[in-house]
């Protein structure tokens, strides 16, 4: 017969149940022997050491054994020398008591709140309160105790309050140089950098009243409508016959318009070589293909057009921004699918660009010139500068692409007013 020794008895599985059930007790009364343990369908093993820890029989007709931790308890220091919670913590670690925890963690949670709450901009900002708020609710607080990560949300705090002091007209800040000035890491605040850079974003969106849109376009402007320039050579726009006035980008553009050449501006350009437009009407399209064929087919008689390239850019903002500024018009026109409709609706909302040649007879001019059309996908968009528009595409259910009705666009440039 095998001599099993003391504490390995109790990682058999005759006892590894039981041993379970009194750890979760314990863990749920902060380590007091107090209540009772069971198990429902013991197997004769675990029967057969609950009789020897009782010393009252149960037949193997029963479905659920229990008994008092006390009398675990008493077996235990029998058989080992040692306390119940000793032995426990000798076979799977440390007891964790769930009140205290849970004591410790809102404590935590009300420290770290009233840290963020000191701030001046709680008093000065409802977004700020609004921020904090939300934090709290949606579970990020906790997150932050449980990761160890409490210093970031200071961080977050330091970098809003960086932002609401910078004085009007200041030069825009990179943002390697603002993570770098409140953390000493110039990463800090990059994308996929951990929760740093998310909670500084979600309080920017609420300081904006917008959404916080998914995508490093969507960031990148975000970050741009407080001055914090993210990659100022990678967002860019392409214009058509644009001169603008400004020593640099504004002689480019006006030469370029001068011989009809597209012509690609970053926004590093838009910000070290300001630029001031005074035209009254600029056209954007959305597909550069359309800008190249006005470029090919009408040199410098086309209009003025800027070009979105798909979603806009932070660059084209900016650009769109300065158009307004010179007592501008734009006047939009990109793709007949509930994406493109989307973005007509935010370009009348934020600059009021009046669609162009986008109404329910320009769309079904579309459909009936161009047989191969893709299904709409996408959540249908209103369309309130013409409501028939969104009601007959729901109807046909067809995407009508930019590029295939680039020849009446073409057409009207040509022959229209401007």
């Amino acid at each position: 017969m095998t001599t099993v020794p003391a504490l390995d008895r109790y990682r058999t599985p005759a006892y590894r149940r039981l041993m379970a059930a009194a750890r979760r007790l314990l863990e749920r009364n902060n380590g007091q022997l107090t209540g009772t343990i069971g198990l429902t369908s013991p197997t004769d093993d675990e029967r057969h050491a609950i009789i020897g820890i009782t010393g009252t029989h149960r037949g193997n007709d029963v479905r659920r054994i229990t008994l008092p931790v006390t009398a675990l308890d008493t077996s235990v220091r029998n058989v080992t020398g040692l306390p119940l919670r000793e032995v426990l913590e000798q076979l799977g670690g440390p007891l964790r008591f769930r009140g205290t925890e849970r004591a410790r963690l809102e404590q935590a949670r009300t420290t770290l709140h009233a840290q963020a709450a000191a701030s001046p901009l709680h008093d000065k900002h409802p977004w700020f309160r609004q921020w904090l708020d939300t934090l709290a609710a949606g579970g990020a607080l906790t997150s932050l105790v449980n990761k160890e990560e409490t210093h970031l949300l200071g961080q977050a705090v330091r970098v809003l309050e960086y932002l609401d002091a910078r004085p009007a007209g200041a030069p825009p800040v990179m943002l390697p140089a603002l993570a770098d000035a409140i953390t000493g890491d110039t990463k800090a605040l990059n994308p996929g950098r951990g929760t740093l850079p998310t909670l500084v974003l979600r309080a920017l969106a609420l300081a904006r009243s917008i959404p916080l849109a998914s995508g490093a376009e969507a960031r990148r402007e975000l970050w741009d409508s407080f001055d914090v320039i993210v990659d100022d050579l990678a967002s860019r726009v392409l214009v058509l016959n644009l001169p603008a006035a400004g020593q640099g980008l504004g002689q480019w553009l006006t030469d370029a318009a001068h011989y009809a050449t597209p012509f690609h501006i970053t926004l590093h350009q838009l910000i070290t070589l300001p630029i001031t437009v005074h035209l009254e009407t600029v056209y954007a399209c959305e597909n550069p293909a359309v800008l190249r064929r006005a470029a090919g087919e009408l040199g410098t008689h086309s209009p003025p057009l800027i070009c979105t390239e798909g979603r806009p850019s932070t660059a084209f903002h900016r650009l769109a921004r300065q158009v307004i500024a010179g007592g501008g018009t734009l006047r939009y026109h990109g793709d007949f699918d509930w994406p493109g409709i989307e973005m007509t609706n935010h370009l009348r909302t934020r600059y009021q660009a009046q669609p162009w040649h986008m109404t329910a007879a320009d769309y079904l001019g579309g459909v009936r010139a161009d047989h191969d059309h893709t299904q709409l996908s996408g959540k249908a968009q209103d369309t309130a500068w013409d409501p028939e528009l969104a009601t007959v595409m729901q109807q046909e259910n067809r995407a009508v692409y930019e590029e295939a009705v680039a020849d009446t666009l073409l057409d009207r440039w040509s022959h229209g007013p401007r």
